[in-house]
Protein backbone atom coordinates (compact mmCIF):
# COMPACT_ATOMS: atom_id res chain seq x y z
CA UNK A 1 0.00 0.00 0.00
CA UNK A 2 0.91 3.23 -0.90
CA UNK A 3 2.44 6.19 1.87
CA UNK A 4 -0.58 8.89 2.08
CA UNK A 5 0.42 11.66 -0.32
CA UNK A 6 -0.72 15.23 -1.24
CA UNK A 7 -3.56 16.60 -2.67
CA UNK A 8 -3.91 20.41 -4.28
CA UNK A 9 -5.92 21.73 -7.28
CA UNK A 10 -5.07 23.41 -10.30
CA UNK A 11 -7.71 26.52 -10.66
CA UNK A 12 -7.48 27.83 -13.98
CA UNK A 13 -8.26 31.45 -13.85
CA UNK A 14 -11.62 31.72 -15.10
CA UNK A 15 -14.62 30.60 -13.46
CA UNK A 16 -15.83 30.17 -16.67
CA UNK A 17 -13.54 27.76 -18.46
CA UNK A 18 -16.90 24.82 -18.14
CA UNK A 19 -18.96 27.33 -19.69
CA UNK A 20 -21.63 25.16 -22.00
CA UNK A 21 -21.08 21.86 -20.23
CA UNK A 22 -23.39 20.23 -18.03
CA UNK A 23 -23.97 21.55 -14.05
CA UNK A 24 -22.60 24.89 -15.11
CA UNK A 25 -25.82 26.70 -14.09
CA UNK A 26 -25.55 30.26 -14.70
CA UNK A 27 -21.64 30.88 -15.00
CA UNK A 28 -21.71 33.07 -17.99
CA UNK A 29 -23.79 35.30 -15.52
CA UNK A 30 -22.10 35.18 -12.29
CA UNK A 31 -18.65 34.73 -13.27
CA UNK A 32 -17.79 37.69 -11.83
CA UNK A 33 -18.58 37.32 -8.26
CA UNK A 34 -16.27 35.27 -5.98
CA UNK A 35 -18.76 32.92 -4.36
CA UNK A 36 -17.90 29.62 -6.56
CA UNK A 37 -13.91 30.28 -5.72
CA UNK A 38 -15.12 30.92 -1.91
CA UNK A 39 -17.44 27.46 -1.84
CA UNK A 40 -14.66 25.83 -4.01
CA UNK A 41 -11.59 26.36 -1.10
CA UNK A 42 -14.23 26.15 1.60
CA UNK A 43 -14.88 22.39 0.09
CA UNK A 44 -11.26 21.34 -0.86
CA UNK A 45 -10.46 22.59 2.92
CA UNK A 46 -12.98 20.05 4.77
CA UNK A 47 -11.63 17.92 2.51
CA UNK A 48 -8.01 18.33 3.24
CA UNK A 49 -6.30 19.27 0.17
CA UNK A 50 -2.86 20.93 0.90
CA UNK A 51 -2.93 24.29 -1.63
CA UNK A 52 -4.80 25.41 -4.22
CA UNK A 53 -2.98 27.18 -7.28
CA UNK A 54 -3.96 29.90 -9.30
CA UNK A 55 -2.96 29.69 -12.49
CA UNK A 56 -2.73 32.57 -14.75
CA UNK A 57 -1.57 34.11 -18.09
CA UNK A 58 -1.85 38.29 -18.02
CA UNK A 59 -3.07 38.06 -22.23
CA UNK A 60 -5.37 36.83 -24.86
CA UNK A 61 -4.79 34.13 -27.00
CA UNK A 62 -4.28 35.28 -30.71
CA UNK A 63 -1.63 32.63 -31.78
CA UNK A 64 -4.97 30.83 -34.12
CA UNK A 65 -4.49 32.34 -37.44
CA UNK A 66 -3.31 35.47 -35.83
CA UNK A 67 -6.72 36.23 -34.48
CA UNK A 68 -8.34 36.65 -30.84
CA UNK A 69 -11.88 35.17 -32.64
CA UNK A 70 -11.67 31.68 -31.49
CA UNK A 71 -10.34 32.52 -27.92
CA UNK A 72 -13.24 35.05 -27.15
CA UNK A 73 -15.76 32.83 -28.85
CA UNK A 74 -14.76 29.84 -26.90
CA UNK A 75 -13.76 31.71 -23.80
CA UNK A 76 -10.18 29.54 -24.17
CA UNK A 77 -8.72 31.17 -20.82
CA UNK A 78 -11.16 34.54 -20.70
CA UNK A 79 -12.00 36.30 -18.96
CA UNK A 80 -9.69 36.20 -16.09
CA UNK A 81 -9.45 38.21 -12.80
CA UNK A 82 -6.32 39.05 -10.71
CA UNK A 83 -5.10 36.32 -9.24
CA UNK A 84 -3.74 38.13 -5.74
CA UNK A 85 -7.32 39.39 -5.50
CA UNK A 86 -9.16 36.25 -5.60
CA UNK A 87 -6.42 34.56 -3.59
CA UNK A 88 -6.89 37.26 -0.44
CA UNK A 89 -10.71 36.24 -0.62
CA UNK A 90 -9.83 32.75 -0.46
CA UNK A 91 -7.73 32.81 2.61
CA UNK A 92 -10.92 35.33 4.47
CA UNK A 93 -13.11 32.17 3.91
CA UNK A 94 -10.62 29.66 4.94
CA UNK A 95 -8.57 28.50 8.00
CA UNK A 96 -6.04 25.67 7.22
CA UNK A 97 -5.74 25.34 3.44
CA UNK A 98 -2.23 26.99 1.69
CA UNK A 99 -3.82 29.54 -1.30
CA UNK A 100 -1.12 30.25 -3.99
CA UNK A 101 -1.74 32.62 -6.73
CA UNK A 102 0.78 32.61 -9.71
CA UNK A 103 2.48 35.98 -10.03
CA UNK A 104 5.07 36.45 -13.10
CA UNK A 105 8.65 38.27 -12.76
CA UNK A 106 7.78 40.13 -16.01
CA UNK A 107 4.94 41.60 -14.56
CA UNK A 108 5.98 42.77 -10.88
CA UNK A 109 9.35 44.10 -9.71
CA UNK A 110 10.58 41.97 -7.16
CA UNK A 111 9.79 43.97 -3.96
CA UNK A 112 5.91 44.11 -5.18
CA UNK A 113 6.00 40.33 -5.08
CA UNK A 114 7.64 39.86 -2.16
CA UNK A 115 4.98 42.28 -0.18
CA UNK A 116 2.01 41.20 -1.56
CA UNK A 117 2.98 37.55 -0.52
CA UNK A 118 4.28 38.41 2.80
CA UNK A 119 1.07 40.35 3.31
CA UNK A 120 -0.65 37.03 1.90
CA UNK A 121 1.00 35.30 4.36
CA UNK A 122 0.29 37.43 7.32
CA UNK A 123 -3.55 37.67 6.42
CA UNK A 124 -4.05 33.91 6.68
CA UNK A 125 -2.12 32.97 9.27
CA UNK A 126 0.64 31.42 7.68
CA UNK A 127 -1.08 29.68 4.62
CA UNK A 128 0.57 31.89 1.48
CA UNK A 129 2.32 30.53 -1.75
CA UNK A 130 3.92 32.02 -4.60
CA UNK A 131 3.72 30.28 -7.92
CA UNK A 132 6.42 31.54 -9.80
CA UNK A 133 6.69 32.03 -13.26
CA UNK A 134 9.26 33.61 -16.18
CA UNK A 135 6.55 33.51 -18.92
CA UNK A 136 5.65 32.07 -22.16
CA UNK A 137 3.69 34.54 -24.27
CA UNK A 138 4.32 36.87 -26.26
CA UNK A 139 1.68 38.92 -25.97
CA UNK A 140 1.70 38.87 -22.34
CA UNK A 141 5.18 40.40 -22.86
CA UNK A 142 3.58 43.06 -25.05
CA UNK A 143 0.82 43.50 -22.78
CA UNK A 144 3.53 44.75 -20.06
CA UNK A 145 5.88 46.94 -22.72
CA UNK A 146 8.23 44.17 -23.55
CA UNK A 147 8.84 44.31 -28.08
CA UNK A 148 9.61 40.56 -27.81
CA UNK A 149 9.50 37.36 -25.34
CA UNK A 150 12.25 36.98 -23.06
CA UNK A 151 14.61 33.77 -24.42
CA UNK A 152 13.64 30.80 -22.79
CA UNK A 153 16.75 30.20 -20.91
CA UNK A 154 17.67 33.93 -20.34
CA UNK A 155 14.22 33.99 -18.32
CA UNK A 156 15.46 31.73 -16.11
CA UNK A 157 18.68 33.50 -15.56
CA UNK A 158 16.64 36.53 -14.65
CA UNK A 159 14.56 34.64 -12.31
CA UNK A 160 17.78 33.36 -10.58
CA UNK A 161 18.44 36.63 -9.51
CA UNK A 162 14.44 37.57 -8.66
CA UNK A 163 13.85 34.90 -6.55
CA UNK A 164 17.39 35.79 -4.50
CA UNK A 165 15.91 39.41 -4.08
CA UNK A 166 12.40 37.98 -2.59
CA UNK A 167 13.89 36.05 -0.65
CA UNK A 168 16.47 38.66 0.61
CA UNK A 169 13.24 40.64 1.02
CA UNK A 170 11.68 37.83 3.00
CA UNK A 171 14.48 37.99 5.24
CA UNK A 172 15.09 41.74 5.97
CA UNK A 173 13.17 41.43 9.10
CA UNK A 174 13.65 39.03 12.20
CA UNK A 175 10.76 37.28 12.88
CA UNK A 176 11.67 38.32 16.17
CA UNK A 177 11.50 41.99 14.81
CA UNK A 178 8.20 43.12 17.07
CA UNK A 179 8.98 43.33 20.27
CA UNK A 180 6.33 45.46 21.71
CA UNK A 181 8.32 46.63 25.07
CA UNK A 182 5.23 49.21 26.39
CA UNK A 183 7.81 50.08 29.34
CA UNK A 184 10.06 51.24 27.26
CA UNK A 185 8.03 52.41 24.07
CA UNK A 186 9.68 50.40 21.50
CA UNK A 187 7.32 48.57 18.99
CA UNK A 188 10.13 47.25 16.42
CA UNK A 189 13.82 46.72 17.31
CA UNK A 190 15.51 48.45 14.61
CA UNK A 191 18.30 46.33 15.09
CA UNK A 192 16.20 43.47 13.90
CA UNK A 193 15.37 45.30 10.28
CA UNK A 194 18.05 45.19 7.55
CA UNK A 195 18.60 46.69 4.43
CA UNK A 196 19.50 44.46 1.53
CA UNK A 197 20.97 46.85 -0.76
CA UNK A 198 20.42 44.16 -3.47
CA UNK A 199 22.45 45.48 -7.15
CA UNK A 200 22.13 42.47 -10.14
CA UNK A 201 22.70 42.44 -13.46
CA UNK A 202 18.69 43.12 -14.20
CA UNK A 203 16.80 43.73 -11.07
CA UNK A 204 18.01 46.12 -7.59
CA UNK A 205 16.15 46.47 -4.39
CA UNK A 206 17.28 48.78 -1.49
CA UNK A 207 15.00 47.55 1.16
CA UNK A 208 13.62 46.05 3.84
CA UNK A 209 10.28 45.35 3.31
CA UNK A 210 8.01 47.82 5.33
CA UNK A 211 5.08 45.12 5.76
CA UNK A 212 6.89 43.25 9.17
CA UNK A 213 8.14 39.09 8.80
CA UNK A 214 6.00 36.64 7.21
CA UNK A 215 4.49 34.12 9.62
CA UNK A 216 6.39 31.20 7.36
CA UNK A 217 9.57 33.53 7.34
CA UNK A 218 9.67 32.44 3.42
CA UNK A 219 6.40 31.61 1.90
CA UNK A 220 6.11 28.37 0.01
CA UNK A 221 7.19 29.20 -3.83
CA UNK A 222 6.10 26.72 -6.70
CA UNK A 223 7.00 26.35 -9.96
CA UNK A 224 6.42 24.82 -13.02
CA UNK A 225 9.79 23.51 -14.49
CA UNK A 226 9.70 21.62 -17.69
CA UNK A 227 12.68 21.91 -19.74
CA UNK A 228 16.33 21.18 -18.08
CA UNK A 229 16.75 25.04 -17.71
CA UNK A 230 13.25 24.79 -15.24
CA UNK A 231 13.56 21.74 -13.54
CA UNK A 232 17.28 23.10 -12.11
CA UNK A 233 15.54 26.39 -11.47
CA UNK A 234 12.79 24.12 -9.40
CA UNK A 235 15.71 21.95 -8.07
CA UNK A 236 17.35 25.34 -6.62
CA UNK A 237 14.33 26.97 -5.53
CA UNK A 238 10.74 25.23 -5.03
CA UNK A 239 9.02 24.09 -2.19
CA UNK A 240 6.58 22.13 -4.60
CA UNK A 241 6.64 21.59 -8.18
CA UNK A 242 3.72 21.55 -10.56
CA UNK A 243 4.02 19.53 -13.52
CA UNK A 244 2.35 17.21 -16.41
CA UNK A 245 4.19 14.40 -17.65
CA UNK A 246 2.69 11.33 -19.67
CA UNK A 247 2.59 7.82 -17.71
CA UNK A 248 3.95 6.09 -14.62
CA UNK A 249 7.23 6.47 -16.18
CA UNK A 250 7.79 9.28 -16.95
CA UNK A 251 6.53 10.65 -13.98
CA UNK A 252 9.11 8.78 -11.96
CA UNK A 253 11.77 9.65 -13.99
CA UNK A 254 11.05 12.97 -13.76
CA UNK A 255 10.80 13.20 -9.97
CA UNK A 256 14.04 11.38 -9.79
CA UNK A 257 15.31 13.80 -11.91
CA UNK A 258 14.34 16.93 -10.32
CA UNK A 259 15.23 14.87 -6.81
CA UNK A 260 18.72 14.12 -8.05
CA UNK A 261 19.18 17.82 -9.09
CA UNK A 262 18.10 19.24 -5.51
CA UNK A 263 21.04 16.59 -3.79
CA UNK A 264 23.68 18.73 -6.31
CA UNK A 265 22.16 21.78 -5.18
CA UNK A 266 22.71 20.59 -1.65
CA UNK A 267 18.69 20.72 -0.90
CA UNK A 268 16.94 18.00 0.97
CA UNK A 269 14.85 16.36 -1.92
CA UNK A 270 12.13 15.34 0.56
CA UNK A 271 11.69 18.86 1.26
CA UNK A 272 10.13 19.86 -2.20
CA UNK A 273 6.84 18.13 -3.50
CA UNK A 274 6.22 16.95 -6.80
CA UNK A 275 3.00 17.46 -8.10
CA UNK A 276 1.72 15.58 -11.00
CA UNK A 277 -1.64 17.14 -13.01
CA UNK A 278 -4.45 14.86 -13.36
CA UNK A 279 -8.21 14.67 -14.52
CA UNK A 280 -10.18 11.87 -12.33
CA UNK A 281 -13.66 11.06 -13.83
CA UNK A 282 -15.18 10.46 -10.95
CA UNK A 283 -18.79 8.85 -11.89
CA UNK A 284 -21.33 6.25 -10.14
CA UNK A 285 -19.47 3.05 -11.53
CA UNK A 286 -16.62 2.29 -14.23
CA UNK A 287 -19.15 1.89 -17.25
CA UNK A 288 -20.69 5.48 -16.28
CA UNK A 289 -17.13 6.77 -16.24
CA UNK A 290 -15.94 5.24 -19.67
CA UNK A 291 -19.12 6.67 -21.11
CA UNK A 292 -18.01 10.32 -19.64
CA UNK A 293 -15.06 9.60 -21.16
CA UNK A 294 -16.17 8.03 -24.57
CA UNK A 295 -18.16 11.04 -24.93
CA UNK A 296 -15.30 13.64 -24.41
CA UNK A 297 -12.73 12.50 -26.65
CA UNK A 298 -16.00 11.93 -29.64
CA UNK A 299 -16.75 15.96 -28.70
CA UNK A 300 -13.17 16.54 -28.75
CA UNK A 301 -12.29 14.99 -32.10
CA UNK A 302 -14.67 17.38 -33.76
CA UNK A 303 -13.14 20.00 -32.03
CA UNK A 304 -9.58 20.06 -33.68
CA UNK A 305 -9.69 23.70 -34.19
CA UNK A 306 -9.46 24.32 -30.28
CA UNK A 307 -7.24 21.80 -28.94
CA UNK A 308 -4.81 23.50 -31.82
CA UNK A 309 -5.65 27.22 -30.89
CA UNK A 310 -5.03 26.44 -27.16
CA UNK A 311 -2.02 24.14 -28.30
CA UNK A 312 -0.89 27.36 -30.06
CA UNK A 313 -1.99 30.38 -26.91
CA UNK A 314 0.62 27.81 -24.82
CA UNK A 315 3.77 27.43 -27.29
CA UNK A 316 3.73 30.67 -29.18
CA UNK A 317 2.63 28.90 -33.02
CA UNK A 318 0.27 29.45 -35.38
CA UNK A 319 -0.89 25.97 -36.38
CA UNK A 320 -2.94 27.34 -39.41
CA UNK A 321 0.13 27.97 -41.13
CA UNK A 322 0.98 24.16 -40.95
CA UNK A 323 -0.62 21.29 -43.22
CA UNK A 324 -3.18 19.11 -41.38
CA UNK A 325 -2.82 16.16 -43.48
CA UNK A 326 1.32 16.26 -42.93
CA UNK A 327 3.58 14.76 -40.62
CA UNK A 328 3.59 16.87 -37.45
CA UNK A 329 7.96 17.18 -37.94
CA UNK A 330 10.06 19.11 -35.98
CA UNK A 331 9.18 22.48 -33.82
CA UNK A 332 10.30 24.80 -31.54
CA UNK A 333 9.27 27.50 -29.94
CA UNK A 334 10.90 30.05 -27.17
CA UNK A 335 7.36 29.57 -25.28
CA UNK A 336 6.10 26.32 -23.32
CA UNK A 337 8.67 24.11 -24.29
CA UNK A 338 7.73 20.85 -22.17
CA UNK A 339 4.06 20.71 -23.84
CA UNK A 340 5.28 21.08 -26.95
CA UNK A 341 8.00 18.68 -26.33
CA UNK A 342 5.21 16.36 -25.15
CA UNK A 343 3.22 16.77 -28.58
CA UNK A 344 5.95 16.08 -30.78
CA UNK A 345 6.47 12.65 -28.95
CA UNK A 346 3.07 11.68 -28.86
CA UNK A 347 2.62 12.85 -32.41
CA UNK A 348 5.58 10.63 -34.13
CA UNK A 349 4.81 10.01 -37.81
CA UNK A 350 0.95 11.01 -37.11
CA UNK A 351 -0.47 14.13 -39.53
CA UNK A 352 -1.27 17.10 -37.31
CA UNK A 353 -4.77 16.21 -37.67
CA UNK A 354 -4.15 12.92 -36.20
CA UNK A 355 -1.83 13.84 -33.42
CA UNK A 356 -4.36 17.17 -31.95
CA UNK A 357 -7.20 14.81 -32.17
CA UNK A 358 -5.34 12.14 -29.89
CA UNK A 359 -3.26 14.50 -28.08
CA UNK A 360 -3.60 14.45 -24.46
CA UNK A 361 -2.38 17.52 -22.07
CA UNK A 362 -3.22 19.17 -18.80
CA UNK A 363 -3.51 16.16 -16.54
CA UNK A 364 -4.39 13.59 -18.90
CA UNK A 365 -0.84 11.29 -18.60
CA UNK A 366 -2.51 9.28 -16.39
CA UNK A 367 -5.95 7.93 -16.50
CA UNK A 368 -8.08 7.99 -13.43
CA UNK A 369 -11.63 7.09 -14.08
CA UNK A 370 -14.71 4.97 -12.19
CA UNK A 371 -16.18 4.90 -8.60
CA UNK A 372 -14.17 6.64 -6.20
CA UNK A 373 -13.11 3.66 -4.40
CA UNK A 374 -11.67 2.62 -8.33
CA UNK A 375 -9.93 5.77 -8.55
CA UNK A 376 -9.13 5.80 -4.82
CA UNK A 377 -7.54 2.13 -5.90
CA UNK A 378 -5.73 3.92 -9.02
CA UNK A 379 -4.29 6.86 -7.10
CA UNK A 380 -2.52 4.81 -4.68
CA UNK A 381 -1.15 2.35 -7.23
CA UNK A 382 0.15 5.24 -9.34
CA UNK A 383 1.85 7.18 -6.49
CA UNK A 384 3.24 3.76 -5.16
CA UNK A 385 5.00 3.37 -8.74
CA UNK A 386 6.46 6.79 -8.85
CA UNK A 387 7.30 7.37 -5.25
CA UNK A 388 5.67 10.29 -4.21
CA UNK A 389 4.75 12.72 -3.75
CA UNK A 390 1.21 13.81 -4.64
CA UNK A 391 -1.34 14.71 -7.16
CA UNK A 392 -2.95 18.17 -8.30
CA UNK A 393 -6.10 18.13 -9.99
CA UNK A 394 -7.20 20.31 -13.31
CA UNK A 395 -10.44 20.05 -13.67
CA UNK A 396 -12.25 21.66 -16.93
CA UNK A 397 -15.26 21.13 -16.16
CA UNK A 398 -15.05 22.55 -12.68
CA UNK A 399 -18.59 23.57 -10.71
CA UNK A 400 -20.04 22.60 -7.49
CA UNK A 401 -21.21 19.02 -8.17
CA UNK A 402 -17.24 18.13 -9.75
CA UNK A 403 -15.82 19.70 -6.48
CA UNK A 404 -18.84 17.52 -4.32
CA UNK A 405 -18.18 14.22 -6.23
CA UNK A 406 -13.95 14.93 -4.84
CA UNK A 407 -14.97 16.46 -1.28
CA UNK A 408 -18.03 13.51 -0.42
CA UNK A 409 -16.73 10.68 -2.90
CA UNK A 410 -13.11 10.63 -3.66
CA UNK A 411 -11.66 11.70 -0.83
CA UNK A 412 -13.28 9.57 2.08
CA UNK A 413 -12.31 6.43 -0.55
CA UNK A 414 -8.80 7.45 -0.18
CA UNK A 415 -8.70 8.56 3.33
CA UNK A 416 -10.21 4.83 3.97
CA UNK A 417 -7.19 3.49 2.91
CA UNK A 418 -4.70 5.88 4.54
CA UNK A 419 -3.70 7.62 1.35
CA UNK A 420 -4.88 10.90 2.67
CA UNK A 421 -4.86 13.06 6.02
CA UNK A 422 -8.29 13.20 7.85
CA UNK A 423 -6.76 16.75 9.28
CA UNK A 424 -4.65 19.20 9.26
CA UNK A 425 -1.32 18.64 11.52
CA UNK A 426 -0.21 21.80 11.38
CA UNK A 427 -1.34 25.86 11.22
CA UNK A 428 1.66 26.45 8.47
CA UNK A 429 1.20 25.81 4.86
CA UNK A 430 4.87 24.73 4.58
CA UNK A 431 4.44 22.48 7.81
CA UNK A 432 1.45 20.29 6.05
CA UNK A 433 3.46 19.74 3.11
CA UNK A 434 6.03 18.56 4.89
CA UNK A 435 4.16 16.41 7.20
CA UNK A 436 4.55 13.03 4.98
Amino acid sequence: MSQPFHLGLFLQGSSIQAWGTPWTGRIAETWMKPDLFIDIARALERACFDYILLEDGPYIGESFGGSREIYLRNGISVPRQDPAVVAALMTAATRHIGIVPTLATYVHHPFVVARQIATLDQVSGGRAGWNMVTGSSKFAFQNFGYEELTKHDLRYEMADEYIEIVEQLWGSWDADAIVADEANGVLIDHERVRQIDFKGKYFSSRGPLNCGPAPQGRPVIAQAGGSPRGRQFAAQHADTVVTSVVGVDDMRAYRDDVRQRMVAAGRDPDTCKVMFLVTPIIAPSMADARAIQAERRAQAAKQSDLKLAFLGKITNIDFTKLDLDQPVGSLTTEGHQQLLDDFIRQAGKKTLREAITAFTHDGDGVELLGSPDDIAEQMGEVMQAVGGDGFLFSLPNLHRRTVAEIEDGLVPALQKRGLMRKAYAHAHFRDNLLEF
